[in-house]
């Protein structure tokens, strides 16, 4: 990137402008430096180390079982590409939920470690305290509200949350809590659109979309989904925007068919 093209870094003060501003955020994963590289350059906003990870990365069936070590270790790979988003690394489960000293320990491991600029936290209420702490110490705090993969278990799978009318009050008031607790934005994942929309216009923090449509104030994909490259399955709120999972397979039969017939490598391609 050219120096007069250069984006000038991102900082949680400047996410927070953005809905101030009217801007859109944009938010995109990464789990290691090659496409956190090519996702900066490209210009996004933020960069989630999401412990998604656990099963774009690993194959694992859902997030629960995901680790601290594991989390630092991709936050750190991801770190190393990236100059110009705000890197913030998903906690994992059981990372803080324990006690506040715990979530404390834990978020500043990937402070200290992983060279992460924020941390994301799961849940409403019954983490505001958690929240506020973090905060009070420096810890800048994302939150996330309705589908929140670590309570998968306890909401029946991966539903849509808040179609009901006492389900939708709570996340309204979970969003305020967050925003008094001092996150500095809040994910609001697979709720109805309506209900995105109401939450967005009564805080003044940013709000960051999956499945929750367009009245958010940004919007986050998960890469691997966005590019074709996870093809297990394909959520609804998914668009993708290229098939480099069929574009990968077919590159990877045209090398082993050279390989086999001896055209690959040929004299060019030969020392």
């Amino acid at each position: 990137m050219s120096a007069e093209n250069k984006k000038a870094k991102i900082t949680v003060p400047e996410i927070i402008k953005m809905k101030q501003n009217g801007e859109k955020v944009t938010m995109l994963t990464a789990y290691d430096a090659l496409m956190a590289e090519i996702i900066d350059v490209a210009g996004t906003d933020i960069i989630l180390v999401g412990d998604s990870g656990g099963m774009v990365m690993g194959g694992k069936e859902n997030t629960l079982s995901v680790t601290m070590d594991e989390m630092v270790f991709y936050t750190k790979s991801v770190s190393r590409g990236v100059q110009n988003a705000l890197l913030v690394a998903d906690m994992p489960f059981l990372s803080y939920q324990v006690s506040t000293e715990k979530a404390i320990e834990n978020a500043g491991r990937f402070l200290q470690e992983a060279c992460a600029e924020a941390v994301k936290i799961e849940g409403g209420e019954i983490m505001a305290e958690t929240i506020s702490r973090l905060v009070s110490l420096g810890i800048p705090v994302m939150g996330h509200l309705g589908l929140t993969p670590q309570s998968m278990h306890q909401l029946g799978g991966f539903k849509i949350q808040g179609t009901k009318s006492k389900s939708a009050e709570s996340l309204l008031k979970d969003a305020k809590i967050l925003e008094e607790a001092g996150a500095f934005s809040i994910v609001l994942e697979k709720i109805p659109a309506k209900l995105a929309k109401e939450i967005s216009d009564s805080i003044s923090i940013p709000t960051i979309g999956i499945g929750a449509g367009a009245g958010c104030d940004g919007q986050v994909l998960v890469t691997q989904d966005m590019l074709g490259i996870f093809r297990k399955f394909k959520p609804k709120f998914v668009r993708r925007y290229a098939e480099l999972g069929d574009e990968i397979e077919k590159s990877c039969r045209a090398y082993i068919k050279d390989v086999k017939n001896s055209s690959f490598p040929s004299e060019n391609e030969s020392y």
